[in-house]
């Protein structure tokens, strides 16, 4: 059954009204007529069965038939802080991130990023990784629309991070494998985490001393030099096995 996603909230004996591309989608391009179904979220990890009612000329008026849970979305919020990596790596770090399960992505400007966006940039950026996130997210059939915020420098993100219940940094000098095992074990109580993962040449030792100083956790993801590309779908995968009920 094919699944939309809407931006205000759903109340009780309203119709819901879809417009925009996902109408252009349901009328023109999948064909769908009065009376069939579709479901909705509300990107508040809520879902409803709805049917066509009836179509005006740019607008779908959906009838809800049932309000149904979706159970979809981790035990704890994870936000995913991501140095700017080089080319479109951006891209599949979002769009795979978000099939595992991130709530959040802060892309990050770190020392040694290659990458330098200006304001106007950035902006561009921004809107077009949020629609990377949105199209993730209905394929994954992810109950939230994980949202992809502004750059932050180092010092902005560490000072955010530090307001959640734990924060993790893989890095490769960090202490072995059983005491990554045992940090990820505890993580299984909190409710929101944090994950630095570094751009292509790595972070900067003043950003590792700032890390641990605001309360930050380092952790070995093993013997093997991970991509940045591939660091934190890793650690998505892990605490996805950990979190998940």
């Amino acid at each position: 059954m094919y699944r939309f996603f809407i931006d205000d909230g759903v109340h009780s004996g309203q119709d819901i009204h879809i417009t925009g591309d996902d109408y252009n989608h349901i009328r023109n391009v999948l064909r769908m007529k009065k009376g069939e179904e579709v479901l909705i979220s509300d990107g508040q990890d809520r879902e409803y069965l709805c049917s066509i009612k009836e179509f005006t000329d740019d607008t779908v008026i959906l009838n809800i038939e049932d309000i149904m849970g979706t159970s979809r979305e981790l035990s704890a919020k994870i936000t995913l802080f991501q140095g700017l990596p080089k080319g479109d790596k951006m891209e599949q770090i979002i769009q795979k991130t978000v099939e595992l399960g991130v709530a959040c992505i802060v892309p990050v400007a770190m020392k040694r990023c290659v990458v330098k966006l200006d304001d106007k940039k950035a902006g561009k950026k921004i809107e077009r990784w949020n629609g990377i996130a949105l199209s993730a997210a209905k394929q994954s059939k992810r109950g939230i629309i994980p949202e992809v915020k502004d750059v932050m420098s180092f010092k902005e993100a560490v000072k955010y991070a530090s307001e959640m219940d734990a924060c993790l940094v893989p890095y490769e000098n960090a202490e072995g494998i059983e005491g990554a095992r045992k940090l990820v074990d505890s993580m299984k109580s909190k409710k929101s985490i944090g994950i630095f993962i570094g751009p292509e040449g790595g972070f900067d030792d003043s950003e590792i001393e700032l890390a641990l100083e605001t309360g930050a956790k380092t952790l070995t993801l093993g013997r093997r030099i991970l991509r940045t590309e591939t660091a934190g779908m890793t650690m998505l995968s892990i605490l996805m096995f950990q979190l998940e009920e």
